[in-house]
C-alpha cells in the first residue's frame, strides 16, 4: 500500500551521536537467521539449530538530516577505526505527520555515505544515500 506524501522519520541514537532525520525511501528492513539441519537417523523430522543472524543493510534514501553534523561525526570516528552502534525508530508516517507503522533497529553501524550533488544554484542539504550495518529489526 502506498501513501501519498508519506516520508520515514529516522532517530537513530549511540554514546555521543545522533542521527536523525527525514527520508523518502528505507529499505533492508528485514532479518536473516542462518540455521544448520540436523536429521538422526531413523526420524523424519529434520532439527534446527540457530547458528547466526546474518547482517542486513539498510539503506536510507533521499532524505535531510535533522541534527548537526551527526554524519561527519559518525564519519570521522569510522575513519579513526571506531564505530558507534546506533539504536533507535524508523517510523513511516503520511502525509499529514500521522505515525503508519514503526520499526525498532538495534545494533547498526555506519558502512556508507553518499552526499548530496553540490550546487550553487540551490540550497539543499539533502542526503542522497545513507547505509548502516545490523544484525535485523522487529
Amino acid at each position: 500500500m502506498a501513501i501519498s506524501g508519506s516520508y520515514f522519520d529516522v532517530m537513530l541514537i549511540g554514546p555521543g551521536a545522533v542521527l536523525a532525520g527525514g527520508f523518502t525511501s528505507v529499505s533492508g528492513l528485514g532479518m536473516e537467521a542462518d540455521y544448520e539441519v540436523y536429521t538422526e537417523g531413523g526420524s523424519s523430522y529434520p532439527r534446527f539449530f540457530f547458528k547466526n543472524v546474518k547482517p542486513q543493510t539498510l539503506v536510507l534514501e533521499q532524505g535531510v538530516i535533522t541534527t548537526v553534523d551527526s554524519v561527519s561525526l559518525l564519519m570521522a570516528m569510522v575513519n579513526q577505526g571506531m564505530s558507534i552502534p546506533l539504536a533507535g525508530a524508523i517510523i513511516l508516517k503520511d502525509s499529514f505527520g500521522v505515525p503508519q507503522r514503526e520499526w525498532t533497529v538495534i545494533g547498526a553501524h555506519l558502512q556508507k555515505y553518499v552526499g548530496p550533488s553540490l550546487d550553487s544554484n540551490q540550497a539543499s542539504v539533502a542526503v542522497n544515500r545513507i547505509e548502516l550495518i545490523h544484525n535485523g529489526c522487529f
